[in-house]
């Protein structure tokens, strides 16, 4: 199940409308006015993904992926093919010919990777021999390439060919991914991120360890780019209290939670990296 926020309150009466319902006024513990329900999944809903700017596709522990309609908030396609969770899901523009395609990418608990046509609801390509899941996607929409990370870092041209891919890394493999300038990339694998670099030379791609950052107390969870030079880490600390964001404003903010944040600032180099507090 999906909670609503965009569209209009074009009156839908009490009965559904195919997969949204009608949310009623008084709402006092939500801050937001919900407008639909979307109805589909049978289990949590880990992902979403704009696919352009009339549809989005939902993901989760079911297995399922659903394309939605933005506007209408009725399910367009229902993709399956995945036998476990969905691990992962992004989307993947490209230009062939003259003309802008788009397609999906999902990972599965099953140990496959899948490409999708949003359009037809068809599974393009497949890979089914992974030696284990894969848990984030990160899309080098300048290379041309996709990243796939888990226990290994491997990186995929648009025809879901691998390109090339790193040594064996630990159980808890890499969590998540975030693009760099000039071909770098930050991989949060436990508690620490590793910085890689991919080079070309020629058709050739070759990815690189080159630096490691171990400043959080647990695992990181999440990386967010924040422009150019600076890009966000966040990690469960598993204390209590209130723990302070500073970024790049005047006055420090809180969070009231167990998590920390940090601030790595990107120069360029990779020698010269920092954590602000």
């Amino acid at each position: 199940m999906l909670r609503w926020i965009l569209g209009g309150r074009d009156a839908q009466g009490t009965v559904e409308k195919s997969a949204a319902l009608f949310i009623g006024e008084e709402q006092p513990k939500n801050c937001f006015t919900e407008m639909q329900v979307l109805k589909g999944h049978f289990d949590i809903v880990r992902f979403l993904v704009q696919i352009d700017d009339l549809r989005f596709a939902s993901a989760g522990d079911d297995g399922l992926v659903l394309i939605w309609n933005v506007e209408t908030g009725d399910c367009l396609l229902e993709l399956r093919c995945h036998t476990q969770q969905i691990t992962a899901m992004t989307s993947y523009s490209f230009i062939r010919g003259r003309n802008a395609h788009a397609a999906l990418i999902t990972a599965s608990s099953d140990r496959t990777l899948s490409l999708w046509d949003p359009d037809s609801g068809n599974r393009v390509q497949n890979i089914s021999d992974l030696q284990s899941s894969v848990k984030c996607l990160l899309v080098l929409v300048r290379l041309d390439v996709w990243l796939s990370g888990g226990n290994e870092l491997c990186v995929w041209n648009r025809d879901f060919e691998l390109q090339c891919k790193t040594v064996h890394h630990s159980d808890a493999g890499i969590s998540a991914m975030v693009e760099l300038p000039k071909n770098f990339i930050a991989a949060a694998m436990d508690k620490e991120i590793v910085i890689f670099k991919l080079s070309l030379s020629g058709s050739d791609i070759v990815v690189m360890a080159m630096r490691h950052l171990a400043d959080h107390q647990d695992t990181i969870h999440s990386l967010i780019s924040i422009n150019d030079g600076l890009f966000a880490s966040g990690s469960h600390i598993g204390a209590g209290g209130r723990q302070p964001i500073r970024g790049q404003t005047e006055t420090d903010r809180e969070i009231h939670s167990t998590h920390e944040l940090r601030r790595r600032v990107y120069s360029g180099s990779c020698r010269q990296w920092s954590v602000c507090f």
